[in-house]
């Protein structure tokens, strides 16, 4: 399971939050991802709950697992708790924003 799930993860690397120039898994935006045999289910968050790019990201993430898996039901759940801070973010993604 943890494979497939290091998988997906890094399938969703492929997507940027287009105001930061980072892609979401390095931002901490992910929270979980798992893979059953008919659908796809994510639960992630955003930077802030008015985000104006949440319909891109979301449908990045939708399209990226769709290509990456064949799978047609992608079930992407934006969830507010726990809240997203910058702690949650990847070393390398601080880094690339000036937070050290």
């Amino acid at each position: 399971m943890m494979e497939q799930t290091t998988h997906l993860l890094e399938c969703l690397k492929e997507v940027y939050d287009p105001e930061l120039g980072v892609n979401i898994v390095d931002l901490g935006l992910v929270y979980e991802v798992r893979e059953e045999p008919e659908r796809v289910h994510v639960w992630m968050t955003l930077t802030t709950p008015g985000c104006p790019l949440h319909d891109t990201i979301v449908g990045a993430v939708k399209w990226v697992l769709q290509e990456n898996t064949n799978k047609t039901d992608i079930d992407v759940q934006l969830v507010w708790e726990p809240q997203w801070s910058p702690q949650l973010m990847s070393n390398e993604a601080k880094e690339m924003l000036g937070y050290f």
